[in-house]
C-alpha cells in the first residue's frame, strides 16, 4: 500500500493536430512510472527516499478537461508547485544528478522551463539562461529554426550569454515531440557551449521525442507509459 494518497486522478493526456498543443496532449491514458534507476541519489539518501519523491511528484499532477479547448485533456503541472515539499523533491533530484557534472549553464526553454531551471541553477552554482520564442527578448539574439507539423517556429537566445566550451544543462518541463529541446540543443552547439544533458519532469513517449532526439542524452523523473 502507497505512503500516501494521490491528491489528483491519475493524469489523461490526449492529442491534437498541433504540435503546439500536443507537448502537453496524446490519445491514451498513461500510467506514470518512475525512473528511479537513473537517479543519483545524495549520499544521505537512500533508493527507497528516491522510490518515495518520485511517486509523490507523479501524484501530484492533475488533469484539466477540455482545455484549452473541447476534446482536451490538459496534463497540469501547477499542483506540483502548490505543494511545496513535492516542489523540493522535484528540483533536489535534478541538483542531485548535475551538482558534480561541471555545469556552468541551465539552458531554460521557455515557458515552463523557466519553472525548473532558476532553482537548479542556484543549487549547482550555473547561471540562467533563458530560450525564448521570437521578439521576446530585447538586444541582440542568436536563434535557431525548428519545424512543427504545419510550419515553423524558432527558438531565440541572447548573443554573449553562453560562452563558447561552457558545459550546458537544458532543462523543461517535459518532452513530448522533442521539437523544441533539438532547437535549444542547436542553440546552444552552435555558440560553441557542450550539452551534458536534457532533463524534463515528465516524457510522453508516444510522442517519439526521445527518437527526435537521437543519440542526445535525455532524463527525465517519470514517465507516462
Amino acid at each position: 500500500m502507497s505512503l500516501f494518497s494521490p491528491p489528483f486522478p491519475a493524469p489523461i493526456i490526449s492529442s491534437s493536430s498541433s504540435s503546439q498543443i500536443s507537448r502537453r496532449f496524446f490519445f491514451s491514458k498513461p500510467r506514470f512510472t518512475s525512473l528511479s534507476s537513473s537517479i543519483q541519489p545524495r549520499s544521505m539518501a537512500t533508493q527507497d527516499d528516491a522510490d518515495l519523491r518520485l511517486s509523490r511528484i507523479a501524484s501530484s499532477i492533475r488533469v484539466i478537461p477540455d482545455f484549452p479547448k473541447p476534446g482536451i485533456k490538459f496534463q497540469d503541472i501547477t499542483t506540483l508547485l502548490l505543494q511545496p515539499k513535492v516542489f523540493r523533491d522535484t528540483i533536489d533530484l535534478f541538483v542531485e544528478r548535475y551538482k558534480d557534472k561541471g555545469i556552468s549553464v541551465v539552458a531554460g526553454v521557455e515557458a515552463r522551463g523557466f519553472i525548473f531551471g532558476p532553482p537548479i541553477a542556484l543549487a549547482i552554482g550555473a547561471k540562467f539562461v533563458p530560450m525564448r520564442k521570437p521578439n521576446k527578448l530585447p538586444g541582440k539574439v542568436i536563434s535557431e529554426e525548428y519545424s512543427l507539423e504545419y510550419g515553423t517556429d524558432r527558438m531565440e537566445m541572447h548573443v554573449g550569454a553562453v560562452e563558447p566550451g561552457e558545459k550546458a544543462l537544458v532543462i523543461d518541463d517535459l518532452i513530448a515531440t522533442g521539437g523544441t529541446l533539438c532547437a535549444a540543443m542547436n542553440l546552444l552547439e552552435k555558440v560553441g557551449a557542450a550539452v551534458v544533458e536534457c532533463a524534463c519532469v515528465i516524457e510522453l513517449p508516444e510522442l517519439n521525442g526521445r527518437k527526435r532526439l537521437g543519440d542526445k542524452p535525455l532524463f527525465v523523473l517519470v514517465k507516462a507509459a
